[in-house]
This record gives structure tokens, C-alpha cells and sequence, in this order.
């Protein structure tokens, strides 16, 4: 969850990596008592996303600032759309401009990316979800411009769930254990509240899989014929998440299999930062 305390702890560390003490170009070359209004302007169409972010950039900066959003997280704008507008003690405003820059363009990116995957996806059933391939400490960011792109998040961390996946099947059935026998095991020692997915990657591990009564099974890099089969054969008794594979040339294909969750990791990992940018104006010019 992208709470106020996440954004200000994260954009503090951001302010202070950026200008540990202070912004020499902005008090050396700026008079103390200018003032500067700026817009942000979207360079590119796209979908919007860290309008929080943006203003606790500046605010943190200076109180003084005042930041106006024309657009709401999640609202599509085209391109030269004013997103924002802000006004302020030029020197805070030239500060803090990069930060809240960089964290609304990596945002607004990833927001824009898992809308064309939702988009792709529109009248099936699956929902697009991330993964864990986020930028260690900007979590909270990239999952929020997720739901702002219309996606869903999987998991927060290791903490929330029970997924076992391929390595931990090998660990669970070494010296030829059960797997249905080992999961059960499993499943019986997790709280009532525990949610307990496995991961399998051949047809036939989906029915020792099931029999252990697991809420979701994810289908590993299957073929859109394995897919179609395995949807068939879990009929219902659990979830079925897709994984790997997934592009925005093959996510319709797969979400026409049946699926109800296809998991994509370059909504974050590859999503490219959008281009916008911070007119800025000191007043008197």
C-alpha cells in the first residue's frame, strides 16, 4: 500500500541522495526571493500515475510549494496534456524538480504499459497481475502504478502468501516423498487465512497438485494447447494463474485459454520511463 508515510520516507531518501547539501546551482544562480510556477507536461500519451509522489517532492523541499493536479492517478492524458501545475520559491521548485520527475515518469511508464496488457486482455476473464520483480525499495511505487494502469498486484512480499514454486517441489518430494502427501502436510500447518499456491510446469503434476487442495496452481510457461488442457482439467478447483512467456503479442492468446490470472513481470522490470517534462517559468520573465 502506497501510504503518505512510504511516499515521504522514500522521496526524503531520494531529496537527500540528489542534494545532501543543498542545491549549490539554485542558491548560487537564483535570488532567494524568486518565485517560479511550472507545469508538468506530458511529452507522449500515456496513463498518469504518482500524483501523491509529485507533490510530497516538492513539499518536502519547501512547505511553500503549491502543486495542483489537472489529472487523477490512472486518468489517460494525450500528449502535450498539463498534468500538473506548481507553484513556489523557484530555488525549492528547481530542487526538487528531477525527483518528483523521476518518480512520476518511472510510474506514469509502468502505469501506461499495464494498461495496453489490460487493454489486450479486455473481454476475457483473466486479470493482469505483477510479480516481485520490483526495484528494491520503490515496491509500494511500482505496484501502485499498477492499479493505476487498471492491473492487480500478486503478493507484496514473501510474507503474505505460500507459493511453492519448482525449487521448493524438489526440496518437498526429495527421496521420492508424495508431493499431494507433502502439501496436504503443508496446508494442514498453515493458518485458516493463508492463501496457497503451487506452482507446476508439465500437465501431469496438476492433479497431485489439486488433490492437496491448493487455492491456486500456476501453469509455468505451458503451451496455449497445455493451457487450453490444463484450465479443463483444474475445472474450476482452483485458480489457475499463467506465467511466463507473457508479451503484449501473446497476453490475448493466453488470456483466451480460460486462465483467470496471467502474471507479467516487465510491468515492472521493463516498463521504460515516460516522457514528461517540468516547464519551468521564474516570475518576472
Amino acid at each position: 500500500m502506497l501510504t503518505q508515510p512510504v511516499i515521504d520516507r522514500t522521496v526524503r531518501a531520494a531529496l537527500d541522495e540528489d542534494a545532501p547539501c543543498g542545491d549549490l546551482t539554485s542558491e548560487y544562480l537564483i535570488p532567494a526571493d524568486a518565485i517560479a510556477t511550472a507545469e508538468l507536461v506530458a511529452r507522449e500519451p500515456g496513463v498518469f500515475s504518482g500524483g501523491a509522489v509529485l507533490a510530497a517532492a516538492f513539499a518536502l523541499t519547501d512547505a511553500a510549494v503549491e502543486v495542483r493536479l489537472h489529472v487523477a492517478d490512472g486518468g489517460a492524458f494525450d500528449r502535450g496534456a498539463v498534468l500538473a501545475s506548481v507553484t513556489g520559491p523557484a530555488r525549492a521548485v528547481l530542487t526538487a524538480e528531477r525527483i518528483g520527475l523521476n518518480f512520476t515518469q518511472r510510474m506514469s511508464g509502468i502505469a501506461t504499459l499495464t494498461a495496453a496488457y489490460v487493454d489486450e486482455t479486455r473481454g476475457t476473464r483473466a486479470r493482469i497481475v505483477d510479480t516481485r520483480k520490483t526495484t528494491p525499495g520503490l515496491r509500494a511505487f511500482e505496484r501502485h502504478a499498477v492499479r493505476s494502469g487498471g492491473g492487480h498486484n500478486h503478493r507484496f512480499s514473501l510474507s503474505d502468501a505460500v507459493m511453492a514454486k519448482d525449487n521448493h517441489l524438489a526440496l518437498l518430494t526429495r527421496g521420492g516423498a508424495s508431493l499431494t502427501d507433502a502439501l496436504r502436510a503443508a496446508k494442514a500447518r498453515l493458518p485458516h487465512t493463508a492463501h496457497l499456491e503451487v506452482e507446476v510446469d508439465r500437465l501431469d503434476q496438476i492433479e497431485a497438485v489439486l488433490e492437496a487442495g491448493v487455492d491456486t496452481i500456476m501453469l509455468d510457461n505451458f503451451s496455449l494447447a497445455d493451457l487450453r488442457t490444463g484450465v479443463e482439467q483444474v475445472a474450476g478447483r482452483a485458480v489457475v494463474e499463467a506465467s511466463g512467456g507473457v508479451n503484449l503479442d501473446t497476453v490475448r492468446a493466453i488470456a483466451e485459454t480460460g486462465v483467470d490470472v496471467i502474471s507479467v513481470g516487465a510491468l515492472t522490470h521493463s516498463a521504460r520511463a515516460l516522457d514528461l517534462g517540468l516547464d519551468v517559468r521564474i516570475d518576472g520573465d
